[in-house]
């Protein structure tokens, strides 16, 4: 395990540090498309909730087949019960919404020799590896307003003990990069977000003791944290203290599928001169 590990190292490094052909260099753009939230409220892959996000991103091409890149991103994610078809997530009926702000570093490996201004090598399909730092704050609707879900514990966290809101990821997805031209190209992209909290929906473990949480967080507290109905066909009632809420066992996480334009600016270093 260990020898097939640091062959794969060894590779990675001759790439890093093979001779440098015409791909090197820096590159800008923005990029935006559709984000779609996964988690204790969405777990049947459902797509018809989907939100939207936007950004900026730099890439720096090593070589034909590796490169870094940095993105700064904005979105919102958005679930609710009451499409679900599980009858048990419809009788909790529980939403949220919130926005996103995003930074990211990631590695992109090419799978083909990607050459700006070459009439063969003008594009490629790629993988992305890399991590996510990310900013999060659930809401939800109440009397017309929307409310801030994390000061209100809903699932009896005590007062300073709440989760945080910014949070960090592992980034992965696939890719494909053509040229337009020598120097603007388009990536078309899908990227996940698997995230180290399982509150980026506010929901993850039991309900609360509604007593408490009069007494610590106050009336709007309560009628949050348990926003059940009765329907047919599941055994009430849903929000009774220590009952499932959600499912602590896995994080929540998000995916972004977009399409991007980034301009090739080349290699800017500074010219070298020899002495004589």
């Amino acid at each position: 395990m260990r020898s097939s590990i640091g062959y794969w190292g060894l590779g990675l490094l001759v790439l890093l540090l093979q001779p440098l052909q015409a791909q090197r260099g820096w590159e800008a753009g923005a990029w935006g498309g559709t984000a779609l939230y996964l988690g204790d409220l969405n777990t049947n892959f459902d797509l018809s909730m989907p939100g939207w996000f936007g950004g900026s991103m730099f890439r720096y091409n090593f070589n034909e087949r590796i490169a870094m890149r940095l993105a700064a991103n904005a979105g919102y994610i958005h679930a609710d019960d009451a499409i679900s078809s599980n009858p048990f997530e419809r009788a909790r009926n529980l939403s949220f919404q919130s926005n996103l702000f995003e930074g990211s570093a990631a590695l992109e490996f090419n799978f083909l020799p990607y050459i700006h201004g070459s009439r063969d090598n003008f594009f490629t399909p790629y993988l992305l590896l890399g991590f996510n730092i990310v900013h999060f704050n659930p809401k939800a609707a109440y009397n017309g307003s929307l409310v801030e879900l994390r000061p209100l514990g809903t699932e009896g966290q005590f007062k300073g003990e709440e989760y945080y809101t910014v949070t960090s990821g592992f980034l992965y997805g696939m890719g494909l990069k053509f040229d337009l031209s020598y120097r603007w190209s388009v990536n078309l992209e899908l990227s996940a977000r698997g995230l180290s909290t399982d509150y980026l929906d506010d929901v993850s473990t039991v309900y609360p003791e509604k007593d408490d949480l009069l007494r610590n967080r106050g009336a709007m507290a309560v009628a949050l944290a348990d926003r059940s109905i009765s329907i047919d066909g599941v055994e009430g009632p849903i929000g009774s203290p220590g009952r499932q809420r959600g499912d602590a066992r896995s994080n929540d996480s998000y995916v972004f599928l977009g399409i991007g334009f980034m301009y090739y600016f080349g290699d800017l270093r500074c010219p070298e001169y020899s002495k004589r």
